[in-house]
């Protein structure tokens, strides 16, 4: 009889699933990884499997308790920025549709999150969001506006509205600063005049260079209506709410151009390799010293700009200037912050972070870097010790000569309803699912040490000042004058980076 019932249940969860084409037991079933992981290294016991080949130029992405998947497109005009993939058992996209009537205003629309059953989404200028429905893979409900930056920012970049939730319902938003390091863009549009001066007092940080925070249950907000909670802060794509330490955390993409601009002070190889990204934590108040200094990885120091007097070697004249958690290597672009909340991968992945790496333009003539997903442990908030490989092999090259060389740019971040880890790229949306596989009571130091051996790679090292040098021996005075001008921005090959700097090759 006790039998008989069981079958019965059985039945009724079958159907259940056939109608509503998801169910909680296949999503917690870990599916068949490809062979060749999807072209992915990583530690051992994980596996990968490509979801979709492409769902278009994709920013950020969002995957929901049914296991539907929502990406962020990379779109400049039209409407139906965004992508909603429905999945099968074996984690393969079975259904792809796109949707989002609402305007995109410029290619760094970023932000997909889910919230309080809420679809958020961003343009470069407005937050919106849509209702989710259990069973729908589209929201029905038109999308609402949040949040409206009403500024006027031109052409300029550092504009993404990157979006995180705490536990109390507030909603937390960068402005982040639309120059390098205050230089006055009207004289000095493109930015890249050496010796130009920073504004002092920087009048950008009276509306940009922080984080704002918001009620999140709130729409037809302005940055009026927030709280700023920390200034300094240059260009935020990866942010990420920390449920464990109940705090927020950003990686910071470094200012550029130090050599280009100040020559006297700054080698190519110092051009390559400072300043770093900062991973921060947040704390309330505090001034994380832009556009005024920088953190010098070598030093351990924040350094006053060279805008502002500094050459290299002078201290921040902040003295109360916060300082990162942890810095990564210059230029290697963090898009997207992730804390790892489930159990499908071993104790050693609880509660610590995962920050995917987009990848460097500007490390001429050194081989461009970064282009990976790494991870940082963490426990009571506070890294227990030294970053690690976890996703490498995106772009598929090494040396990466130019931004265009790399067949995928690892862009946003995603945790599934069973613990899997979703990748999505921005070249052309392609998305990998990583699982455990392994027996998680065996995973060890040994496996870290073993995946950790990519750091060996051209993308992860530290350049030789002469032997990584990759044009050392081309003397033409074209080349010479293209590489220290044009190439930080326009690539070495001249097709640019695909997004902000447009191709100079056959024009």
């Amino acid at each position: 009889m006790i039998f008989g019932k069981k079958i019965t249940s059985l039945l009724i969860i079958s159907t259940f699933c056939l109608l509503n084409f998801n169910c909680q037991f296949i999503s917690n079933t870990i599916p068949l990884t490809d062979k060749d992981n999807g072209g992915l290294f990583l530690p051992n016991g994980f596996g990968a499997l490509v979801v979709t080949d492409s769902s278009g130029p994709a920013r950020h992405i969002a995957v929901s308790d049914e296991g539907d998947i929502y990406v962020k497109l990379r779109i400049t005009e039209g409407d139906s920025g965004n992508v909603a993939i429905r999945v099968n058992k074996e984690g393969k996209a079975t259904m792809m549709q796109r949707f989002g009537d609402y305007p995109n205003d410029g290619s760094f629309a970023t932000e997909r999150r889910i919230h309080n059953n809420y679809l958020y989404y961003s343009s470069e200028k407005v937050v919106y969001r849509q209702k989710l429905k259990s069973g729908t893979l589209i929201p029905t409900s038109e999308p609402e506006i949040v949040l409206v930056d009403d500024h006027a920012h031109g052409s300029h970049w550092h504009i993404s509205k990157t979006i995180a939730f705490d536990k109390d319902d507030n909603m937390y938003v960068p402005f982040s600063a639309p120059s390098n390091a205050c230089q006055d863009l009207m004289s000095n549009p493109s930015g890249t005049t050496p010796g130009i001066a920073g504004a002092d007092p920087c009048p950008e940080l009276i509306d940009h260079g922080g984080i704002w925070k918001f009620q999140a249950n709130k729409t037809g907000l302005f940055q009026k209506d927030g709280v700023r909670i920390a200034t300094g802060l240059r260009s935020i794509v990866a942010m990420a709410w920390n449920e464990d330490d109940n705090s927020l955390y950003v990686a910071q993409h470094g200012r550029d151009d130090l050599h280009l601009l100040w020559p006297a002070y700054y080698s190519p190889w110092q051009n390559t390799n400072l300043p770093a990204e900062e991973f921060i934590k947040i704390k309330e108040g505090t001034d994380y010293g832009w556009p005024y200094s920088y953190y010098d990885p070598f030093q351990k120091k924040k350094l006053l700009a060279p805008e502002y007097g500094g050459d290299g070697k002078k201290v921040a004249r902040n003295p109360e200037v916060g300082m990162p958690i942890m810095a990564f290597p210059a230029h290697w672009a963090p898009n997207d912050l992730l804390f790892y909340k489930g159990t499908q991968f071993p104790e050693h992945y609880k509660n610590g972070a995962f920050i995917a790496f987009h990848g460097s333009t500007n490390r001429e003539p050194y081989p461009q870097a970064g282009y990976f997903v790494c991870f940082v442990p963490f426990k009571d908030g506070v890294p227990t010790g030294e970053w690690e490989v976890f996703a490498d092999g995106f772009a598929g090259v090494d040396p990466i000569i130019n931004v265009s060389d790399a067949k995928y740019r690892p862009m946003g971040l995603s945790e599934g309803p069973d613990g899997s880890l979703y990748v999505v790229d921005s070249k052309k949306g392609k998305i990998w699912r990583i699982v455990y596989k392994g027996d998680k009571s065996k995973f060890g130091a040994a496996d870290i040490v073993a995946i950790n051996q990519r750091k060996q790679n051209s993308n992860l090292r530290l350049p030789d000042e002469v032997k990584d040098n990759v044009y050392k021996d081309q003397t033409i005075p074209g080349i010479k004058l293209y590489q220290k001008h044009c190439a930080s921005c326009h690539q070495m090959n001249g097709k640019g980076d695909e997004i902000r700097f447009p191709p100079l090759d056959n024009t």
